[in-house]
């Protein structure tokens, strides 16, 4: 390697790897500030805290990884250009081109790193961050209790209006919901409190919930459907109700347990093709299943087996008025009302059926998206150093100033196309193929143009060039009025 790319190779990876330690630490703390409300107040080990970071920081790499090669490459090329070290190369005959040749070797390998990274390590730690993050919940459910919408603890759902005292354990306004096994089909005891106060033993797996002046409602379950439209319940009065709940179950979660947990971000590339592979049959099954069920729901069947000279598909009201002209006028009433039913039926089902389609193709969708954001993570590091390094030799300003604004509203844009695309996409209003490569096509152009303005000695706007040529609109219109 000669001296200038052992040179610019050294700097920018110095650069490099300074600005994704910033970044990535930017962003654990922004996780951090995301998640908070899942880690404070759980009396959890530093050990489990650092654990949770650790999974949840290779999901960054996606968002961290292609800012850091545009904000780094704008930087270290901007620093050249501004202390005329391009100049003095091209003084001795090296061009852009020649002088990007060791970063460019740097920047492939980097791209199928990674590759790599977001097809084996990613999933794996997907994996465990969702796992850890369900057990980091079923820890401490007294802290669980969020105001102003129900929580599910044991049996009960509990929604309190706002909590006070230094360990929240005072409750105002308190509504419970409580679940009756013998009768699953709902919850027939609710209890309504004004003040409530949250109590446990240190070690103790039984959490206390002592209400005050509150009525405890219980609708009575009758099997006469005379006194079922009464509507009967039970109401009583109390100056104080406790409620004993067992913890036994959640106080024992075991950090390091798997559970079943099942998305798209967990899967290898392989393994995505095989899901997505099951999903489309599965899904193509269902949908021919049902319109071949309401084909023979319809009764059109009967018609082309009963009456061979009438079409399975074309029947006429003609056909229809002369069946009906059999039957009295009751009977026709009947009819017809059975017909009405039948459509309305019908279309219930269809609804129905057309909003279960439509979470099987969003998933679909989601699967697919996943298996493309893999190869888009390495092309895109790439074609953002051919938008970043040429765009900082035009624009010849180094440092944390100019550079990372410019690369900040870049990636903006880069991201916001990706992440619009892309619930367009689990939708169905866009392919999934498009709508992740979208953003990073519409980068390609971009990086081509701004290589060749960088290789000509361009700016990003010839101004004087501009100037002229609308002088010269001016001047042959002022020639042909005179």
């Amino acid at each position: 390697m000669k001296i200038l790319d052992r040179y610019i190779l050294t700097t920018y990876l110095k650069t490099f790897l300074s600005v994704f330690i910033i970044l990535m630490f930017i962003f654990v703390l922004q996780t951090i500030w995301l998640y908070i409300s899942e880690l404070a107040g759980k009396d959890l080990d530093v050990w489990i805290v650092l654990k949770f970071l650790w999974y949840v920081s290779p999901r960054l790499i996606p968002l961290v990884l292609p800012l850091t090669v545009l904000v780094t490459s704008l930087m270290v090329f901007g620093s050249f250009a501004e202390k005329y070290e391009f100049a003095a190369m091209k003084s001795t005959g090296i061009s852009l081109q020649r002088s990007m040749r060791a970063l460019m070797v740097f920047i492939a390998m980097l791209s199928i790193t990674a590759f790599f990274f977001a097809n084996n390590v990613i999933p794996y730690s997907e994996y465990k961050w969702q796992n850890l993050r369900r057990n980091i919940a079923q820890t401490k459910p007294s802290m669980v209790v969020t105001e102003g919408q129900f929580n599910q603890i044991d049996n009960f759902n509990i929604k309190v209006a706002k909590k006070s005292g230094d360990q929240d354990q005072f409750l105002d306004n308190v509504v419970i919901h409580k679940k009756n096994n013998d009768k699953p089909n709902g919850n027939y005891t609710v209890i309504i409190a004004d003040t409530g106060e949250l109590a446990s033993e240190e070690g103790s797996n039984t959490l206390s919930l002592i209400l005050n002046d509150g009525n405890y409602y219980e609708d009575v379950q009758v099997k006469d459907i005379k006194d079922q439209k009464r509507e009967p319940f039970a109401k009583s009065e109390f100056k104080e109700y406790t409620i004993n709940i067992d913890l036994t179950e959640l106080n024992n979660a075991d950090f390091d347990k798997d559970n079943n947990y099942n998305n798209e971000n967990m899967y290898t590339t392989g393994e995505l093709v095989v899901e997505l592979d099951s999903l489309s049959g599965s899904y193509n099954a269902d949908v021919k299943s049902f319109s071949n069920n309401m084909y023979f729901r319809s009764g059109i069947s009967k018609f082309g087996t009963h009456h061979t000279s009438l079409d399975r598909k074309e029947i006429d009201t003609d056909t229809i008025n002369t069946i009906l002209d059999i039957f009295n006028t009751s009977e026709k009433v009947r009819i017809l009302d059975l017909a009405i039913n039948n459509s309305r039926g019908t279309i219930q089902s269809v609804e129905a059926k057309k909003r279960d389609f439509f979470v099987k193709s969003k998933r679909l969708n989601k699967f697919e998206i996943a298996f493309h954001e893999k190869y888009v993570l390495g092309v895109a590091c790439i074609i953002l150093f051919f938008v970043g390094a040429p765009l900082g030799a035009i624009i010849r300003k180094g440092g944390m100033g100019l550079p990372m604004v410019v690369a900040v509203l870049l990636f903006l844009t880069y991201h916001f196309i990706g992440i619009f695309a892309k619930n367009s996409a689990e939708d169905g209003t866009m392919h999934p193929f498009i709508a992740t490569w979208l953003s990073t096509a519409i980068m390609f152009p971009l990086s081509i143009w701004l290589t060749y303005r960088a290789t000509t000695d361009q700016g990003i706007v010839d101004i004087d060039s501009f100037l002229q040529r609308i002088g010269k609109l001016f001047k042959k219109k002022e020639e042909k009025e005179g």
